[in-house]
C-alpha cells in the first residue's frame, strides 16, 4: 500500500468555482437562502493525501487532483460572490476558498461537511489542515 492509498483526511463537500458563482442570478441566490445546493452544483468527497488533494466527482471527466504547488492560497472568508447574507450570519458559514493555478478550476469555493440546519461547516479546520499540508 502506497502513501497515496492512505488519506490524511476526507469529508463531503459541495463546491463551485468563482466563475460559476459570478454567473448565478437573483433566483439562484434567493434559493440559496434555503439551500446552498442552489449555488454549489459540484458535490463529492475532498480527500487529502500526503502528496495531493483530490476533489472527487469534480466534473464529468472525473476528479480534480491538486498538488501543493497547484494551491496558492487556502482561506475562509466571505466575498462579494458569497457573502454573510447567503452564507449565514455566523463565521462558521464562511466558505473555504482555494486559489489554484489550475486553468479549469481557478478559485474554488468549498463548503465541507455543511450542516444545513445549523449553517455550519468544517471549513476552518480544513483551512488549517490544507495550509499545514501545503507548508509541509
Amino acid at each position: 500500500m502506497s502513501a497515496h492509498d492512505t488519506p490524511l483526511a476526507e469529508a463531503d463537500y459541495i463546491a463551485a468555482t468563482a466563475d460559476e458563482l459570478s454567473r448565478k442570478q437573483g433566483a439562484d441566490k434567493a434559493a440559496a437562502v434555503i439551500s446552498q445546493k442552489a449555488l454549489f452544483q459540484r458535490r463529492g468527497r475532498i480527500v487529502l493525501h500526503p502528496d495531493e488533494l483530490v476533489l472527487t466527482n469534480w466534473s464529468e471527466a472525473g476528479s480534480l487532483v491538486l498538488t501543493r504547488a497547484d494551491i496558492t492560497t487556502a482561506e475562509t472568508r466571505f466575498t462579494d460572490l458569497y457573502g454573510r447574507f447567503i452564507g449565514g450570519l455566523l463565521n462558521a458559514g464562511k466558505p473555504l476558498i482555494l486559489t489554484t493555478v489550475s486553468p479549469s478550476a481557478g478559485e474554488i469555493y468549498l463548503l465541507i461537511n455543511r450542516r444545513e440546519f445549523m449553517e455550519t461547516t468544517d471549513d476552518r479546520e480544513w483551512e488549517k489542515r490544507i495550509n499545514t499540508w501545503r507548508n509541509g
